[in-house]
């Protein structure tokens, strides 16, 4: 009757043993308690957004771990996240103890840099618990930022090599543009510290505001192109039925272009805008506002261009056209293939010098909220306070207007060499016109 009873009872001590034999090979195996990760952050370094971490802007590295009672940590190796510029020279190491980790203990130690691998190795082994904070200065993460991974590896006294830290936090980094990074090298600059010194030249002449405002105020520069491309060649056809009107002999055609010309010449361009943006909204035609910019500085240019036209027509000699006419050419036909080939020639200089005030006068559109050039350059000066992106946007403007300017002195001498060289025929075949009749 005992006999299974004590079969029973063997098995049991049988399977006990082994537990603990299991038990005892594992805590052998493995160390007491490996170094776990706390948490491993960069420093916010974003002027717009105080959570954010940019890339080429200098930050920094904290690194925390905890180490257990009697670990005793002998080494610990920080790789830095590849294409990250580092240095040690104010490197931070301290042991956190105590029941609210607020005793910081200095720790003894002596570093080593190889390439990413930044090794610190403990004079003596780190063996009381707590948490070991590594902070690493001066850190430049990649210029096109992503998540970047800091790893890490421990030694101890008792033979544990390279162990590895797990579950280490990712730094999450924002990326910036080309110029951004400049900016932030220009800032380091000695030159450009000497320079900014001068209030007047950091005001008006700030080289790393120059490099950060020339890619958003090129975005007002297309914008401002866009506006004259459309705008200018909408403006000639109304010009020329304006021009075609104040040559009329029927008075009324030639009333309602001249008071059309007259009113739009005579009162500012600027109210001009004003009263399209805000007095049509109250009449209840809504227009949006690229439309609507490009309405009115076609009708504005047009009501230039139709005097341009105007006088182009007149400078050509009747002669011209008594001829076609006496050739079976109608009045439409003598403008079309007479008249107007010879008047675009005459005025394209004058024409020329339109394109350029109206390219400028686009700037006028930034009072009513069109992001053009001098709009764009107005955000930037309002957060940063500098009259440079005004200059930026100058130059912009001179981009365009200054080989334009050299474009229409070259017509118009070429115009007045053509003019001359006339002159001068006719005055020549005058006397052998007179020896023919004698």
């Amino acid at each position: 009757m005992d006999t299974p009873r004590l079969s029973l009872h063997r098995l049991l001590s049988a399977l006990t043993a082994c537990l603990l034999v299991c038990i005892c090979a594992l805590a052998i195996a493995t160390p007491a308690s490996a170094m776990e990760a706390v948490r491993c952050t960069g420093r916010p370094n974003s002027e717009d957004d105080p959570t954010v971490i940019m890339g080429a802007t200098q930050s920094r590295i904290t690194f925390e771990a905890s180490i257990a009672e009697g670990e005793g940590v002998t080494q610990l190796t920080l790789h830095i996240p590849d294409g990250t510029e580092f240095n040690t020279e104010d490197l931070a190491v301290t042991l956190l103890t105590g029941d609210n980790l607020m005793t910081r203990n200095e720790v003894a130690y002596t570093e080593t840099v190889d390439g990413q691998n930044l090794t610190l190795t403990f004079d003596e082994p780190i063996v009381q618990a707590g948490h070991l904070n590594v902070i690493v200065y001066d850190v430049y993460f990649p210029t096109a930022g992503g998540d970047m991974q800091v790893e890490a590896t421990y030694s101890t006294a008792d033979d544990t090599k390279d162990a590895a830290i797990a579950d280490i936090p990712v730094i999450p980094v924002q990326g910036i543009s080309t110029t951004e990074a400049i900016s932030q090298w220009l800032e380091g600059q000695a030159w450009v510290q000497a320079w900014n010194s001068n209030r007047f030249l950091r005001l008006f002449f700030d080289p790393t505001l120059l490099v950060t405002s020339f890619p958003v105020v090129l975005s007002g520069f297309f914008m401002s192109i866009a506006i004259v491309a459309v705008s200018f060649p909408l403006a000639i056809p109304v010009a020329l039925v304006l021009a075609f009107m104040r040559l009329s002999k029927f008075p009324v055609w030639r009333g309602i272009a001249t008071v059309y010309v007259n009113l739009v010449r005579g009162t500012p361009l600027f109210l001009q805008i004003y009263v399209a943006f805000f007095g049509l909204p109250m009449a209840g035609i809504n227009i949006p506002n690229f439309p609507l910019g490009v309405i009115v500085m076609m009708l504005n240019s047009s009501a230039y261009m139709c005097e341009i036209f105007r006088a182009g027509i007149l400078s050509i000699n009747k002669g011209q056209s008594e001829a076609a006419r006496s050739l079976g050419m109608n009045r439409l036909q003598t403008m079309l293939y007479v008249v107007l080939p010879q008047m675009f020639r005459i005025v394209i200089p004058n024409l020329t010098n339109e394109f350029i005030t109206l390219y400028k006068d686009t700037s006028l559109l930034a009072a009513v909220g069109i992001m053009e050039l001098v709009m764009y350059a107005r955000t930037i000066v309002a957060s940063t306070g500098s009259i440079t992106p005004y200059i930026v946007a100058a130059v912009f403007y001179l981009v365009i207007t200054l080989p334009l300017s050299r474009v229409t002195r070259y017509l118009e001498e070429r115009t007045r060499r053509g003019h001359a060289h006339k002159r001068k025929s006719a005055s020549e075949s005058e006397p052998t016109k007179e020896a023919q009749h004698a």
